[in-house]
Formats: C-alpha cells, sequence, structure tokens
C-alpha cells in the first residue's frame, strides 16, 4: 500500500549529539497524521501529539541518537495509548475527501467518483481493525517506515513486526471483503486497486 495520499518523509539516522529540533521537530506532521488515525478524533490527536513533543522534549537526554522519527513516533503511540485508557472505545473518525483525495485530478467524473469511492472503503476498513493492526498498518503504508523503524517505534523484534504486517494485511483484506459485501460491490475493483497499493 505505497501512499499517494499521504507522503511520507525520508528518515535518516540522527546523530547522538543532535539537538531537540533537528531529531523531533520535522516529524511532527507524521506524528500528527499517527495520532489522529489511532484518537480518531481531531482534538484529542493534538493534544496527544502536544503531550508527545512535551514528553520528548523533556526525555531528550535519554536519547541515543539513530532514527529520531522512529523515537518519536513511539513516544506519540504511546501518548495515545495512555490517552483514552484500555476501557473507553474511541470515537468514530468523519472522512475528509480533500484531505484524502489523489493530489492529480482525473479529468473524469466516473473515475473520480470511484477512486474516492475505493478511498472511503479503505478508510472504513482500517477503522474496523483492532488498534494494534490500524497501527502496524498506518506506519507502514501510510507513513514509510522501515521494518527497522517499525520495530523501534513499535518497541518489538523485527520478526513480530513481519508478522503483525502480515496478519494486519490479512485483516484489512478481510474487513475489505465485509465492506464490499455490505454494499453489495464487487471485490475485483477495489482488491485490485488496493493490491497495486500494497
Amino acid at each position: 500500500m505505497t501512499n499517494r495520499l499521504c507522503p511520507s518523509a525520508t528518515a535518516t539516522a540522527t546523530p547522538i549529539d543532535a539537538s531537540f529540533e533537528e531529531a523531533v521537530l520535522p516529524h511532527l506532521e507524521a506524528a500528527r497524521r499517527l495520532a489522529r488515525w489511532l484518537m480518531r478524533n481531531e482534538h484529542d490527536a493534538e493534544d496527544c501529539v502536544q503531550d508527545a513533543a512535551l514528553r520528548a522534549f523533556r526525555y531528550f537526554r535519554t536519547f541515543t541518537g539513530g532514527n529520531g522519527r522512529a523515537w518519536f513516533l513511539r513516544i506519540v503511540r504511546n501518548s495515545c495509548r495512555g490517552w483514552h485508557g484500555p476501557r473507553l472505545p474511541l470515537a468514530p473518525d468523519p472522512f475528509d475527501e480533500q484531505q484524502y483525495s489523489v493530489s492529480q485530478p482525473s479529468t473524469d467524473p466516473e473515475m473520480l467518483m470511484l477512486q474516492t469511492d475505493n478511498v472511503v472503503l479503505i478508510e472504513q476498513a482500517l477503522g474496523r481493525l483492532p488498534a494494534r493492526f490500524r497501527e502496524v498498518l498506518i506506519l507502514r503504508e501510510l507513513e514509510g517506515l522501515t521494518y527497522q523503524e517499525l520495530a523501534v517505534a513499535l518497541d518489538v523484534p523485527m520478526g513480530t513486526v513481519m508478522s503483525s504486517l502480515s496478519r494486519a494485511r490479512r485483516a484489512l483484506r478481510i474487513a475489505l471483503d465485509d465492506q464490499l459485501k455490505e454494499y453489495g460491490a464487487l471485490a475485483g475493483s477495489v482488491h485490485d486497486a488496493i493490491d497495486k497499493r500494497i
């Protein structure tokens, strides 16, 4: 699922003597996108990113160099998890077509409608996934983190990253099939679109 909808910044290793501004601040937009997906609410997401930035600033002395993006996204992820606590359900996130539309509009209105429908189906299917699957798919497919960066951001071994990603992709495909059955649509065109992105 390469993402033409949310371009990702390429992450490079950050030296140990880097400043907070060099290691963390370039990744604020990625943090906002991740928080919006995890919190499912724009205002809570902003609060979590702010909280994560403050934590990152407060504990920056513990940063040992390496990938500042993965380090900061891990803090954002943990802040989002701690925000609601395990007992409160997450609110549904309204879909903003302008934010997620393809940057090069097609002149054919029918193609635009089909592309929008596909994006809506993917958004809804992602929303149905358990948080752990949604996290790994968002970080890998939308934010473009490498497997190593995922291991750091999720605080899990590399093998767990690969198996989690495989299970998450399988769960997304099942969720898409369920969505399509609900809408009475044919699975072929959407799966073709998904296969091009995955």
